[in-house]
């Protein structure tokens, strides 16, 4: 890894954050020749390599990883690397990009002075910066909601980012709570280890994996899906804040049916709520949330039903909408912890961002940066690797590459008008 020599802490452009985001920016920095350095908190790939639970699969096929240099580069690009696979794969990214980076390194303070002059403060010392890129993503605190609090202390609790595998959980029933992408994927996950397990669901949809003779990945590129724009989408920038289908890579990849889980012994329930000292609260919707899943299944297949025969496109037929095989015969609205033997709980809700450390007035009432295509309204902060920063594969592999380009261009022509600017003045004033 290239070791910076600057010694005056001053660089052209200051990166932080060291995962797939940080270093897709030095790579287009390096093809501009422009000095810069990475900050990581932790090391490189740090979430990839200790925050992903040991059965974990990418989600997407394996042809969508489109880093910057670094394309798919195995022997199955239509199955889904597992959590080795995909740790391998960016570890040769990031022997390929050789970033200038130190790690270790917390960044405490980000602010500006009169000139526009960016100052860095940090674990190890203070630099400063004409430019910064955040690229340490949106996912930064867990969401453990303060009901938890008052759950008994016998009761073996921890958030998604935890989860290993079913080995780390006392005997007895597991509550998971959520069922997004990291919920769904981890009930399954113990409930194929023979675990007992209750899943509080949520209003997460939820998508085929396969569907007509293809991945429905394919079918969505295609028909351009992944090149839709925050701008040109329906719900323009609301669709940040939709919640991921649920699908899995799993053993080749297949679907993910909450209703099949139910008729094999798990215990569906709606979006929990509280507790009140004995029982667990949910709302009584769980039924509503499985018919919207199923709903956004069957509508996504429609619409690639419409493609294939826009296109004309021979293929094998496609199957009757999605028809429930299960259905809840009462809504369950509480449930007793020792009643159940509930020991643990695993929170799947999500995590919420934390910038406090970034003196910027570019963040809305939520916490969230405001920004187009990852530029903000002040001069030389721009953000990177966030979901939906410009379309659906911007926190992806497949997307990051192109905004890491766009932004390169707009750093690189601030950059050179920075330069233009201060010869000038150095003229006006020999």
């Amino acid at each position: 890894m290239t070791q910076p020599t600057h010694t005056d802490n001053h660089y052209s452009v200051m990166v932080i954050g060291g995962g797939q985001a940080g270093l897709s920016m030095s790579y287009q920095l390096q093809q501009l020749n422009l000095d810069h350095l990475v900050l990581e908190k932790n090391t490189l790939m740090h979430g990839w390599k200790n925050e992903r639970w040991d059965s974990f699969t990418l989600v997407t096929p394996n042809w969508q990883c489109d880093l910057p240099g670094h394309p798919y580069d195995g022997d199955d690009p239509k199955g889904f690397m597992t959590r080795e696979e995909t740790i391998a794969y960016l570890e040769r990214f990031v022997a390929k990009v050789d970033a200038p980076v130190r790690e270790g390194v917390a960044v405490k303070r980000v602010e500006t002075d009169t000139n526009g002059t960016y100052h860095i403060t940090t674990s190890d010392g203070n630099y400063t910066a004409d430019q910064v890129v955040v690229a340490s993503g949106g996912y930064h605190v867990p969401v453990i909601p303060r009901m938890a609090e008052r759950i008994p202390e016998s009761v073996f609790q921890m958030h998604s980012a935890q989860y290993k595998n079913s080995d780390q959980f006392p005997e007895g029933a597991v509550l998971v709570v959520g069922s997004g992408q990291s919920g769904s994927q981890i009930a399954e996950d113990l409930h194929l280890a023979g675990r007992k397990v209750i899943l509080a669901t949520g209003n997460a949809p939820r998508v085929a994996r396969r569907y007509r003779g293809k991945d429905v990945v394919e079918w969505l590129d295609e028909m351009g899906y992944y090149e839709i724009s925050v701008d040109q989408h329906p719900l323009g920038e609301n669709v940040r804040s939709n919640t991921n289908h649920y699908v899995t890579g799993r053993n080749g990849g297949r679907d993910i049916d909450l209703r099949k889980f139910a008729q094999e012994g798990m215990e569906l329930l709606g979006v929990m709520t509280d507790f009140d000292g004995e029982n667990l609260m949910f709302q009584p919707n769980l039924e509503e949330n499985l018919d919207k899943a199923d709903e956004t299944l069957n509508s996504i297949n429609e619409r690639i039903d419409a493609w294939i025969e826009k296109q004309g496109i021979q293929t094998e037929a496609g199957p009757s909408r999605y028809i429930p095989t299960w259905k809840p015969e009462r809504e369950r609205t509480s449930l007793s912890l020792a009643e159940y033997g509930i020991t643990s709980i695993i929170w799947c809700i999500g995590f919420r961002p934390d910038f406090g450390w970034l003196d910027a007035a570019v963040f809305n009432g939520e916490g969230h940066p405001k920004h187009h295509r990852g530029v903000t309204n002040q001069a030389g902060l721009y953000f990177l690797g966030l979901g939906w920063l410009h379309t659906w594969g911007s926190g992806r592999f497949s997307g990051v590459r192109q905004d890491a380009e766009y932004l390169a261009d707009q750093i690189g022509a601030y950059q050179n008008g920075a330069s233009q600017r201060t010869a000038t003045e150095e003229s006006m004033t020999a």
